[in-house]
């Protein structure tokens, strides 16, 4: 799907988030972004956003959960 994100999860510790619209929100422990069609969630401890770029991003913590929306 053209534009759609693209989510690549590395064991429980880090996340790469491709072609997403925004954040929504950012907390320790949530991190929710605007995608295409939908909604990702990140639910976890000691979340932080490593870096983002209009286009991508890196998410590293104890992720527990990834839900879309």
């Amino acid at each position: 799907m053209l534009g759609a994100s693209i989510v690549t999860v590395t064991g429980n510790r880090e996340a790469f988030i491709e072609n997403y619209k925004g954040i929504l929100e950012y907390t320790k422990e949530s991190i929710v972004l605007q995608g295409k069609n939908c909604k990702i969630c990140f639910e976890g401890r000691q979340l932080s956003i490593d870096y983002y770029t209009n286009e991508d991003m890196k998410i590293s913590g104890s992720i527990e959960a990834v839900r879309y929306v």
